[in-house]
């Protein structure tokens, strides 16, 4: 007697609720303690996975920059430099808990301006950006005993642009630490997800924290531009694109200003014949396909062992053929939407030139949504090192498998990249970890896990994935004057 195979488990939908969060038709610029008009042309943001405009939101020119920096100028004299550092521990407290408190909240939002799942906003991105607050606020009045020299200074207004792959954290990992040494911030969050940074104002003056202390501009290029050549800006840490990150290192060149750069990358996740397949494979779709690829440090290179390079391939594309695309605020969904129409022409433009190149090109049978921006998951084999889809940074759920049958070519292969911002490595033998990661040329490097984050832990790159470092004891250093 024969029985007819089981039928897949279907998923009923589990959608969070849109009413969780209440969004204004229209927003302004944040600046000295309250919501202001903008100069420029209002544009909209719109829900990548619908298309519908969520909101109009303000555009900053160079002049309301100018009132930004002057507001924090004066915020950092009068108030937020002078202050007791414990005191200012104290507010960041306060932020830590309003986020966690309004946790909820700013998970939805996060959503929907962005495209990602609720999963992820919910239980990855709004937690460490609390933690960061809560981190850096213990660090606040201890800073003299941090090992960062003599009598450590703020250094005054700090400009700050973030990019749309992860608003809200991105927005703590700079604001967190420049409040906590003293500093004030100018940010400007990307054009197509300002919405949670414009409701974090809204923490700002539910923790009473002053005027002026943190203040937000929204714009595209030209409004980060500002930021970035205003003159009394002390500090700039910018998150995004290489090119554009090579833009401000040339315009901040020569002037007092320092500078934190993390920009892309091209990270090797790198799987030895003994490493536990069944664990790298959930490794390895962490690394790629968590918030759709939009990830600087994404494992959009794998590097596998040639003898066990058809086991793992096998098995990735079984866990893929698992994963669920879809509505990014249902709680089953895996991969949500691509963030813009823009990003998703680069994804598709770079996926034909891989298979134009010869790359075998793989991927799960995946009904798309009708209207948003989507990209199923993508698997290319037979991939050279000399491959665009192995050198170009995708930022989308594109993975590119490469073999290597020693250690010293796995080493060679994975460092033959123009960026150096992190990488992974799967063994079950300590000693092999410890002695492959010293010879990456990585800022982070993880083992037998990829993408996960603490802020206690500095992160950076080297090479056109940018320098300095943010997190950690070390990540304070970028906000404090040097010692004389």
């Amino acid at each position: 007697m024969t029985t007819a195979p089981p039928s897949p488990f279907e998923y009923a939908p589990a959608p969070e609720s849109r009413s969780i969060v209440d969004i204004a038709p229209s927003y302004g610029l944040f600046v000295d303690g309250e919501f202001v008009d903008g100069s420029g042309t209002p544009f909209t943001t719109v829900d990548p996975a619908t298309e519908e405009v969520l909101s109009e939101v303000a555009a900053g020119t160079a002049e309301d920059v100018d009132r930004a920096v002057k507001a924090a100028r004066r915020a950092f004299t009068r108030t937020w430099g002078p202050m007791r550092p414990a005191d200012r521990g104290k507010y960041l407290f306060r932020i830590a808990r309003l986020l966690q408190e309004r946790a909820r909240e700013f998970a939805v939002l996060e959503s929907l301006d962005n495209g990602k799942p609720i999963r992820e906003s919910r239980d990855v991105d709004v937690p460490l950006a609390a933690a960061h607050f809560f981190y850096h606020a213990g660090w606040a009045d201890k800073l003299d005993w941090a090992g960062l020299g003599p009598g450590p200074r703020p250094l005054g207004v700090a400009g700050q642009v973030i990019p749309w792959n992860f608003p809200l954290l991105m927005l703590a990992w700079k604001v967190a630490p420049a409040l906590a040494t003293g500093n004030t911030v100018v940010l400007k969050p990307a054009e197509t997800t300002p919405l949670t940074a414009l409701l974090f104002a809204e923490v700002c003056r539910q923790a009473d924290l002053p005027p002026g202390v943190v203040n937000i501009v929204t714009g595209a290029g030209d409004t980060g531009r500002a930021v970035v050549e205003h003159e009394d800006v002390d500090k700039v840490a910018f998150t995004g694109s290489t090119e554009v990150g090579k833009s401000i290192a040339r315009a901040v060149a020569g002037t007092r200003k320092k500078l934190t750069l993390e920009l892309g990358g091209k990270a090797a996740n790198i799987v030895f014949d003994d490493a536990p397949i069944d664990q790298a494979v959930e490794g390895i779709v962490l690394g790629i396909f968590s918030n759709q690829g939009h990830v600087c440090c994404a494992g959009s290179r794998l590097l596998v062992q040639e003898d066990v390079h058809d086991e793992v391939v096998a098995s990735l594309q079984r866990r893929i053929g698992t994963l669920r695309l879809g509505d990014p605020l249902d709680k089953n969904t895996d991969i949500g939407a691509i963030n813009s129409h823009l990003q998703l022409a680069r994804i598709r433009e770079l996926v034909d030139i891989g298979e134009a190149e010869g790359a075998q090109r793989w991927q799960p049978a995946c009904e798309l949504p009708e209207r948003g921006f989507w990209f199923p998951p993508t698997v290319f084999t037979d991939v050279s090192p000399a491959h665009r889809i192995a050198r170009d940074e995708v930022f989308g759920p594109v993975l590119s498998v490469l073999t290597f049958r020693t250690p010293d070519e796995a080493v060679a292969k994975a460092n033959n990249t123009t960026y150096g911002l992190s990488a992974g490595i799967w063994s079950e033998k300590g000693s092999r970890i410890l002695a492959i990661a010293d010879r990456l040329r990585a800022g982070v490097v993880w083992a037998n896990t990829f993408n996960r984050f603490d802020p206690t832990s500095p992160f950076g790159g080297y090479k056109q994935s940018g320098y300095g470092r943010e997190g950690g004891r070390v990540g304070l250093a970028a906000y404090l004057k040097e010692a004389r």
